[in-house]
């Protein structure tokens, strides 16, 4: 591919704000992204990493660059790119500025609840239907599905922490959890081709053995859960394996490429063939094949990114000599990469791509999709099937509030441009580097062991009670629209549900920043005539946090422990006074720290 040279973008804009300097400028056609470059006061010039994101470049405007000090001038310039690997060709004319003097004033929200209207100026959405990208969701391998006390454990459990059949019985209801209350339809998983589950042998003849008995307990516990999967074609089977000894993670995974690529296609043929056998074609094509797992690290892929080509390329023509409606797609890459590498390959090979895949940490979505139309592929889906506020095993920002405005902020950018966004991932019984040695450890999970439920949980249960007719909603004021943001929707019984968070992608600034508090002045117009009931629910370190009812140094809870976390793990939602709308519009008046997250729900009473 060659190297795509974008325009600079244009109109670039400083502008002081209380805490933060807000950005903006003009989008460039064709751009995934953008690179922020800023300079302070004699300093070497710098990219905005937000604190560690793997992908720096951010999806577009407006952006609030936060962690600044008050005093120094900043200059910024900013560049446009076609993707995540790609450079900055043309970098914007430069523009100044420092953080505002003194308090923040109230930022303004205002939603018209009466259907059919334009999005006012300044809005961040019209009416339409809400798109519920989040209902993907990432698991550890399926595997622990079936983790039974009488075999023992893997490893060593750590004191006091869960027994294998505890996993196992926690693991479902995690999972139960997640299509029940956070809606979640379809789950992505690793590693369904490890030896563990015994799917592929060579016998003493040197032929090769399918065995599809432990994936057939894994997928029919999974649907039993009413979900379906993302069949990530991994790890390699050490039998096919040209190297074995090639591993990642403590249940090492084997990510060498196949000896004999004509048997890798064999392996995946066989295993469509007995998917459908089992289940049916209607019910198969409901799910997804995915190949690999960030094979753009060598850490997961030790081969060529050549030879991933030819995995993909082997592994998809398995999967539709099998049947041409059953999905399939790549390359699930780390940090947004190789998109449009495997695009270009499918429009000039014809091989079948049905979806696209990769992921992200610490960051927004880019937008794929002009890389896909470069190629002549616009309309296949886009699937971001790990993303998360952090990459790091045990980083401190995983149990914290951060991750709930960085949740809604992500599904808010990604609506309209992705077709699902999966959060990696849903429980904290997770494997990689071993089991989690304490309870609040700092999983990736949105539950923690036990299930009891985290900020990052609470944001998407909020996203997925919202309803699904969008309402027009304009937000004004310091921070508007690039710290604090908002959506509101309007469910079939006319319950409306105003949802404003207030966060940054800067987890250097997971403990917060005093001076990114706002207020909140909420406007909601069009209203029925007659009293409603209201409600305010929360999430921030005061509220809807269950880590701070656990004293620092807990490694697993005692019984009382346990009791205490389980009654205080709860939503805070608690009702406000009787409305009752003058002219068709209530008003509502709250703080809202940074992190922080606000639900006003308003409901109508009930026919009679």
């Amino acid at each position: 591919m060659g190297q795509l040279a974008l325009a600079k973008p244009g109109r670039v804009r400083a502008v002081p704000r209380a805490g933060h300097i807000e950005l903006d400028w003009e989008p460039v056609p064709g751009a995934a992204g953008y690179l922020i470059e800023r300079t302070e006061q004699g300093a070497t010039p710098q990219l905005v990493r937000h604190g560690g994101s793997d992908v720096a470049a951010v999806a577009g405007p407006p952006f609030a660059d936060t962690g600044l000090a008050d005093g120094p001038e900043y200059t910024y310039r900013i560049g446009a790119v076609a993707g995540a690997e790609y450079p900055v060709r043309s970098w914007s004319e430069p523009a100044s500025a420092r953080t505002a003097a003194g308090q923040a004033g109230p930022v303004t929200v205002t939603v018209n609840a009466s259907t059919g209207d334009a999005a006012p100026e300044g809005g961040n959405g019209g009416t339409g239907r809400l798109d519920r990208i989040w209902r993907m969701t990432g698991a550890e391998r399926l595997s622990q599905l079936l983790l039974r006390d009488e075999d023992g454990p893997s490893e060593p459990v750590p004191g006091g922490g869960p027994s294998p059949g505890q996993i196992a019985a926690e693991f479902a209801a995690a999972l139960r959890l997640a299509h029940d209350d956070l809606g979640a339809t379809m789950v992505r998983a690793h590693a369904i081709l490890h030896d563990d589950n015994a799917v592929v042998t060579r016998g003493e003849d040197g032929g090769l053995r399918y065995d599809f008995t432990r994936v057939d307990a894994i997928y029919d516990r999974l649907l039993e859960l009413g979900l379906r999967p993302v069949v990530e074609l991994s790890f390699m089977p050490a039998a096919l394996a040209r190297d074995p000894g090639q591993t990642v993670f403590t249940y090492r995974a084997i990510v060498s490429p196949p000896a004999d690529w004509a048997q890798w296609r064999d392996l995946v043929a066989a295993l469509a063939a007995h998917l459908v056998g089992r289940y049916g074609i209607d019910e198969v094509a409901r799910w997804a094949f995915e190949v690999w797992n960030e094979p753009n690290l060598e850490v997961f892929w030790s081969g060529t990114q050549q030879e991933y080509l030819r995995l993909y390329a082997e592994a998809a023509a398995a999967v539709k000599s099998v049947d041409s409606r059953l999905r399939i797609g790549g390359p699930a890459t780390a940090a947004g990469e190789w998109v449009e590498l495997l695009a270009a390959q499918a429009a000039e090979t014809g091989m079948p791509l049905d979806f696209v895949s990769t992921h992200t940490y610490g960051n927004l979505p880019l937008d794929l999709r002009p890389a896909l139309r470069r190629h002549g592929l616009g309309g296949i889906g886009i699937w971001w099937t790990e993303w998360g506020i952090g990459a790091g095993h045990f980083g401190d920002v995983h149990d914290g509030v951060l991750g709930a405005p960085f949740v809604l902020s992500g599904l808010l950018a990604a609506d309209g441009r992705v077709d699902a966004l999966a959060y990696w991932v849903v429980s904290d019984h997770f494997e990689e580097l071993g089991r989690p040695p304490r309870l609040f450890h700092n999983g990736f999970g949105l539950l923690t062991v036990g299930n009891l439920r985290k900020p990052r949980y609470w944001a998407v249960h909020l996203a997925e009670q919202l309803g699904d007719q969008r309402l027009t909603l304009a937000a004004d004021g310091d921070g508007a629209n690039t710290l604090v943001r908002a959506v509101a929707a309007r469910r079939e019984d006319g319950t409306i549900d105003v949802l404003v968070w207030n966060g940054t992608i800067n987890v250097a600034l997971r403990e917060g920043d005093p001076r990114l508090l706002r207020s909140v002045e909420l406007t909601v117009s069009g209203l029925p005539d007659g009293p409603l009931t209201a409600s305010l629910a929360r999430v921030d370190e005061a509220h809807s946090n269950i880590a701070a009812y656990c004293p620092a140094g807990t490694g697993w809870p005692d019984e009382p422990l346990w009791a205490r976390l389980r009654a205080a793990d709860e939503l805070y939602d608690r009702p406000l006074p009787e409305v009752r709308p003058a002219d068709g519009t209530a008003s509502f008046a709250f703080d809202l720290p940074m992190p922080g997250v606000a639900r006003i729900r308003l409901t109508p009473p009930p026919p009679p």
